[in-house]
């Protein structure tokens, strides 16, 4: 028995939108490296998107709170993931930088990583994606502070547009301490190597 997940089934009408746009863009969905060019770009998105069928927080549920005495920061550097731009659907393509002052319980490292990824499996701009990223933080692990920083490159304007390939936007979020202390907020980011 395979244990490949099923594929899901698209419907006519998706594939026939992308067809369309096939066609459209002066090509034939009917020549032999087009014909299922369809049904795979579907399954693609399907798959690009499926953080719309989660909630994050879900992945800050389980805590840990023997930690021997540890109540400094806790930092995730330089987490590669991929999203879509709301406007053009192209690429976003970059990695985020997720930190928090724990209160008295801390969260498995991986849950850092299932949160920024369940939040760019959806149709992003970055500002967006950062404060969702630190907002889910905040409510549910309740922490003395909570950074995120965020770095990308945007295909929306290295591939078309402005055509400016190379340049990198960068977004941030303080909360708690980070936000308020100046102090604590330099320490973050120097971590973070800013």
């Amino acid at each position: 028995m395979s244990n490949k997940a099923k594929k899901p089934d698209v419907p006519e009408d998706v594939q026939e939108a992308i067809r369309t746009i096939i066609r459209w863009t002066g090509d034939d969905p009917e020549r032999e490296g087009l014909i299922d060019t369809p049904l795979r770009v579907a399954r693609a998105w399907k798959e690009y998107c499926e953080g719309y069928d989660e909630d994050p927080g879900e992945h800050l549920s389980r805590v840990f709170e023997e930690v021997g005495g540890y109540d400094d920061i806790v930092l995730l550097k330089d987490i590669p993931f991929q999203s879509h731009c709301e406007h053009h659907m192209a690429p976003i393509i970059g990695k985020a930088h997720i930190a928090y002052l724990p209160r008295n319980h801390v969260v498995g490292i991986s849950k850092l990583a299932r949160v920024l990824h369940g939040y760019a499996r959806r149709l992003q701009v970055q500002e967006r994606l950062t404060a969702e990223i630190a907002d889910c933080l905040w409510e549910n692990l309740k922490p003395l502070g909570v950074a995120v920083v965020i770095e990308a490159s945007h295909a929306c304007m290295s591939g078309r547009g402005v055509r400016t390939p190379g340049v990198a936007m960068k977004t941030s979020r303080m909360m708690g301490v980070f936000r308020e202390d100046e102090r604590s907020r330099r320490e973050v980011l120097a971590l973070m190597g800013f």
